[in-house]
């Protein structure tokens, strides 16, 4: 499901103009990125987190060159869903 699928999705379930959820979603979107790069988790009850993981400093290595690089620490964003999100999906395909 792309994008614009979604929007379809919700605009016809709840009756909302298409342009309206756009900008709904696309301001969600922006929320979550702006909070996870200013270090602030994202938790809402039932569905998951959106959460920062801390990557540690390793060594890497340029195989065309073949050198190794220094990666240094870095954080990466994660997502972790919900208990009941998951039992959710695995209950959908097991039915399949």
């Amino acid at each position: 499901m792309r994008k614009s699928d979604l929007i379809n999705n919700i605009s016809e379930k709840t009756g909302i103009p298409k342009v309206d959820v756009l900008v709904t979603l696309e301001t969600m979107f922006k929320e979550v990125k702006e909070s996870l790069a200013n270090g602030q988790n994202i938790y809402i009850r039932g569905f998951g987190s959106f959460i920062t993981k801390k990557r540690a400093a390793k060594i890497g290595r340029n195989i065309k060159r073949n050198i190794a690089v220094e990666i240094p620490e870095h954080y990466i964003p994660a997502f972790k869903p919900a208990k009941e999100f998951m039992q959710e999906v695995k209950s959908k395909h097991q039915s399949e």
